[in-house]
């Protein structure tokens, strides 16, 4: 067993302290706290780390601290700044003493196909390379020219020196002063040399610095150091003006191999393609050409990146086909100036503005350049679309205004909403239609087709003859599509069946309407095939669409031209875009090779409104505001073909139409054999041949009416 021995009582002991304090020890003051680790008696130290570890640990702190990297990156960046300018100053050098330079200039002029430009370069390098061979060949007579020209400059200061001292001897009558000059010549070189010999120490210590500090600068002032060794503040170029180097980095960088192998292989970094950087409104416009091997659709396919590549958001940037082949048109707004709110409306601030429907354009908003957006109305059915509560009924609303304000023009609005968005037009309109329900519905459908038959008389009418303007207006016509409500001769309201009443009639109106002043405005939200029918939709001179959802939502609202040629509604941003629409077709001035145009449009509220249709209502004369059509004596089309069969079992479908005209010529004398059809066929009495002619057969129309009747009564006793 161990014996454990105190060696404290084998060691001297100190001498006692015997000063005498004056002061009293200061007993409130907090004695001092130590740091430990109680071990309990028996347990052995920790075991410290290894060497090598501490070291690794030590260095992985050091080497990952935030001052480290910052260090790190200033080190690289000021080292890039000095190899850049080096780098920098040599090709400017190279560049003076050969003609790469204008080998670059005549390479990017005909890649430009400015051919002309081309040739003025070629004859400049011409130029240069003659005087360059003459101070050439200079320089093999120029030891002799050099050494003949110090003889003479020498004897020349000599003799001149000796002749300025001849006169100073003479004027002083002194001889000595002949060799005066001389002296002082011999006097102010050996100063020279002595101030030389003094400045020539610390110019040698200062020369290597000046030269580093002019390679650094150089290279600082072309930004020679990588992106990731700036500083966070200049690192990040968000809102910066767009320079050529800014696209070609931007197309360079934008994933697609071939493009950024072209871009590297060419020796002015990809500058040929850019055409020159045009101001356009609240941006810049550029046109690029590119090289074999990259199609517009992969650019367009990767416009987010394309932006986050300029320091944009993407909504910031439009990407156009233009005319040219193999061309893409960037449009790149300035940091945040499609978030500021354009002007107010020329209707709203010009109260003596007026409309003309035939040569007139109404202002609309303003393009993404800056410039008015005016649309012509003359004649075009029109269509807009979008998602809910993004300001459609503003934008639509906002053309009927201007057109109001023409007196000739006659309204007819049905609003499916129903929520007072049209009731300025009180007063204006000769028909005004609120509300979603299936009667206003009904009363929508039957405001077209009066419209149709109005059209259908002008038709009719002799050649020459002219008319009024008459606008079919129909807002959410979205309701009327999916209208489940049946007429009694059993043909729905909504759908888009060939029966459909409310389809139907639009597409007569798109058919022929145009010629005669018929034109049907309409706008839906939330677009599919149900709710807007391809027939109706295609049958618009102009389609205009807000934000929505997917492209296949844009490809129905504009067309697939129009998307591949750029239109990118599905792009806008919900909830911030309002009022900002992408319009395609006609009516609307568009640059050579464009498909569409992003117009923002101006916002006219209730007031302003309200305050625009007074004005209209004061240049017409009384009008009287219909809240339905008057269809008078409702035709039952079933019962008068029963009437005009009479007791003929069998009667041939072409005669049965001229009996009709005849019984009803407003309602029937434009009947054709697939209006007949419409009416028969879904009561099961359409007509069939009999001995090689189509006829109607009296017994089944009797069947259908007795059936009809039936079904009325049975639903009148539930």
């Amino acid at each position: 067993m161990t014996e454990v021995i105190d060696l404290d009582a084998y060691r001297p002991r100190s001498a006692p302290d015997l000063t005498k304090h004056t002061a009293p020890p200061d007993t409130a003051s907090p004695r001092e706290v130590l740091d430990g680790v109680i071990l309990p008696a028996g347990t052995a130290a920790p075991t410290p780390a290894p060497l090598w570890r501490r070291t690794a640990r030590t260095v992985r702190v050091v080497a990952t601290d935030q001052r480290t990297r910052t260090a790190a990156r200033a080190v690289a960046r000021h080292g890039a700044y000095v190899a850049g300018g080096a780098g920098l100053l040599a090709r400017r050098a190279w560049d003076g003493r050969s003609a790469a330079r204008y080998e670059r200039m005549i390479r990017i002029a005909e890649a430009a196909g400015q051919h002309e430009t081309a040739m003025e370069w070629e004859e400049r390098g011409r130029t240069f390379r003659q005087q360059r061979h003459q101070r050439r060949m200079d320089l093999l007579t120029a030891p002799q020219r050099i050494a003949k020209a110090a003889l003479v400059g020498a004897a020349t200061t000599a003799g001149g020196l000796l002749t300025l001292g001849t006169v100073l001897a003479i004027a002083e009558r002194d001889v000595s002063q002949v060799i005066a000059p001389i002296a002082f010549t011999i006097d102010a070189i050996r100063t020279l040399v002595w101030l030389g010999s003094i400045v020539w120490g610390p110019a040698v210590f200062l020369a290597p610095w000046l030269v580093l500090f002019g390679l650094w600068n150089t290279g600082r002032r072309g930004q020679a150091a990588p992106q990731w060794a700036l500083p966070p503040v200049q690192r990040s170029n968000d809102g910066a003006p767009i320079t050529p180097s800014i696209v070609v980095t931007a197309l360079r960088d934008l994933g697609i191999a071939a493009l950024r192998g072209a871009i590297r292989a060419m020796e002015d970094n990809g500058a040929a393609m850019l055409g020159p950087i045009r101001i356009a409104g609240c941006g810049v416009e550029v046109d690029v050409t590119l090289p074999s091997g990259v199609s517009t659709e992969e650019v367009q396919g990767r416009r987010r990146k394309l932006a986050e590549n300029l320091g944009r958001h993407e909504h910031e940037v439009f990407i156009s086909i233009p005319q040219a082949a193999r061309t893409v048109r960037l449009w790149i707004a300035d940091s945040g100036a499609l978030d500021e709110p354009i002007g107010p409306s020329p209707l709203a601030i010009d109260a003596d503005m007026s409309g003309n429907y035939a040569t007139g354009r109404a202002p609309w908003g303003q393009d993404l350049r800056g410039d008015a957006a005016l649309i012509s109305l003359f004649q075009r059915h029109l269509l807009i679309t979008g998602l809910s509560n993004q300001g459609k009924t503003a934008s639509l609303r906002a053309l009927l205004l201007w057109l109001v304000l023409d007196p000739t023009v006659e309204v007819r609005i049905a609003d499916l909403k129903g929520v007072g968005d049209w009731r300025m037009f009180t007063g204006l309109a000769t028909v005004l239609i609120e509300g979603p329900t299936d009667e206003r519905v009904i009363d929508a459908t039957e405001m077209l087709e009066e419209g149709v038959a109005e059209m259908e008389r002008r038709l009719m009418a002799p050649a020459g003859t002219t008319w009024d303007p008459l606008i079919l207006l129909v807002d959410e016509a979205q309701v009327a599509f999916m209208c489940p409500a049946v007429g009694p001769d059993k043909r729905p309201y909504g759908g888009t069946k060939a029966t459909s009443r409310y389809f139907q009639a639009a597409r007569k109106i798109h058919n022929q309407g145009r010629a005669v002043d018929v034109l049907l405005w309409q706008g839906t939200q939330d677009p599919t095939d149900q709710n807007l029918p391809k027939l109706v939709r295609e049958g618009a001179h102009i389609r205009a669409s807000l934000v929505l959802g997917t492209e296949s939502q844009a490809r129905m609202a504009l067309g697939d031209k129009a998307i591949d040629g750029g239109a990118a509604p599905h792009k806008l941003r919900q909830g911030l875009d309002k009022g900002t629409v992408v319009v395609a077709g006609d009516g609307v001035k568009l640059a050579p090779g464009q498909s569409s145009i992003t117009i923002r449009t101006h916002f006219i509220d209730g007031d302003a409104a309200a305050e625009i249709a007074e004005r209209a209502k004061a240049r017409r004369t009384g009008v009287t505001t219909r809240a339905a059509v008057d269809t008078g004596e409702r035709v039952d089309a079933l019962a008068d073909i029963a009437t005009v069969l009479a007791d003929a079992d069998r009667m041939r479908t072409q005669e049965v139409l001229q009996r009709l005209a005849e019984l009803r010529p407003t309602e029937y004398r434009g009947w054709k054999f697939g209006d007949l059809r419409e009416v028969l066929e879904p009561v099961g009495a359409a007509p069939h041949k009999s001995d090689g002619v189509m006829v109607a057969d009296r017994a089944k129309v009797r069947a259908a009416l007795d059936q009809r009747a039936a079904d009325t009564a049975e639903g009148d006793a539930e």
